[in-house]
């Protein structure tokens, strides 16, 4: 397995790049970053110098130089992470959101169409593992879940883009057999996640004893997955899943947001007394968000009936891990809020 890991220097792949670079299937791992705001290669300094590891920094709206990455490393599989992601700046600038996640899943397709089918059927072992988000499935009310089956309903730039890039993948597959799967994903959180997301935006305001601020009435709800269960996922569906599927990767942990709050509030109270406690009371509530989706929740049977997969980490015990995590890493917090323009 040559295998390829675009926004490897990001969040989710900077996870997933440490989870799997030791497997003995994989002979070369290359990592495809344009490093944005929110990708810093000093996520990856443990595996910079690992002899299977190769980065390579390449915007994906670069047609050329996406498919000369894909020929020149022989890739065979490709765990396509890369995305603008937050939903507040898809709102106040949904163009980055079109341009990475709609044309640039767009130009990694079609490379993988000229050095897979040129021949007109796709070798043996080659796969295009596609993530995405449960938000294209739109909003849920206070009972139901999300299934494979849920038809598409996304409510914000960012939703409507990843959806948009899921339905290509889908098109590339049935169309000229390209293997592809497509896995959606809730929520995730854990370590190296950049301080614009809830959980970290809410660490942080607490060691600076600022305001917290909360979007509307806090109940809009959330499964919470950990990022290291969702690598597993990622991992067994690019390995174990079948050419063509959908599989939904979901914590088992819905969350209402003032809850999520609460408990980073009181477990920062108990790991750093020195703060002086009572970190409740810096809860703010803020305007709502437009177009907020009230609920989102996760049915993961399938997954699990399929490859196995079950998530290891219940909220409680994730979270404690990520609040550690970010209370000892304070020094990389500073430093990747401190980079004021891509590397």
């Amino acid at each position: 397995m040559n295998l390829l890991v675009t926004g490897g220097a990001g969040f989710i792949g900077s996870n997933v790049i440490h989870h799997v670079i030791d497997r003995p299937e994989v002979v070369r791992l290359v990592n495809l970053d344009c490093l944005t705001y929110a990708g810093h290669l000093q996520n990856l300094e443990r595996v910079s110098s690992h002899p299977k590891y190769v980065f390579e920094k390449v915007d994906l709206r670069d047609k050329p130089a996406v498919l000369e990455v894909v020929r020149k490393h022989a890739i065979t599989h490709i765990l396509h992470l890369a995305a603008e992601s937050h939903v507040d700046r898809s709102i106040t600038g949904p163009g980055d959101f079109i341009h990475t996640n709609v044309v640039g899943t767009f130009h990694l397709l079609e490379a993988c169409r000229e050095c897979w089918l040129s021949s007109g059927q796709a070798p043996a072992n080659v796969r295009f593992h596609h993530v995405s988000t449960d938000e294209v499935y739109g909003s849920l009310g206070p009972t139901g879940y999300f299934t494979e089956t849920t038809p598409y309903a996304p409510n914000s730039p960012y939703s409507a883009s990843k959806a948009a890039s899921d339905m290509l993948v889908r098109a590339y597959h049935h169309t000229y057999g390209l293997p592809a799967v497509v896995t959606n994903c809730s929520n995730n959180y854990g370590p190296y996640q950049f301080p614009e997301k809830l959980i970290p935006v809410v660490i942080q305001s607490v060691l600076a004893r600022k305001p917290i601020p909360v979007y509307g009435d806090g109940m809009n709800v959330r499964d919470w997955l950990y990022v290291r269960d969702h690598a597993e996922a990622l991992w067994m569906v690019l390995t174990r899943g079948k050419d063509g599927e959908t599989y939904n990767i979901g914590g088992h942990n819905e969350w209402a947001n003032i809850r999520i709050v609460e408990l980073i509030c009181d477990l920062i109270d108990e790991m750093a007394p020195h703060l002086g406690g009572n970190s409740r009371k810096l809860i703010t509530f803020v305007k709502d968000r437009p177009g907020h989706d009230r609920r989102y929740a996760i049915d993961a049977s399938k997954i699990q009936k399929e490859l196995g997969w079950v998530p290891a980490h219940n909220f409680e015990q994730g979270i404690r891990e990520t609040v550690r995590w970010y209370l000892d890493n304070q020094d990389w917090v500073q430093s990747v809020l401190n980079r004021k323009t891509p590397a």
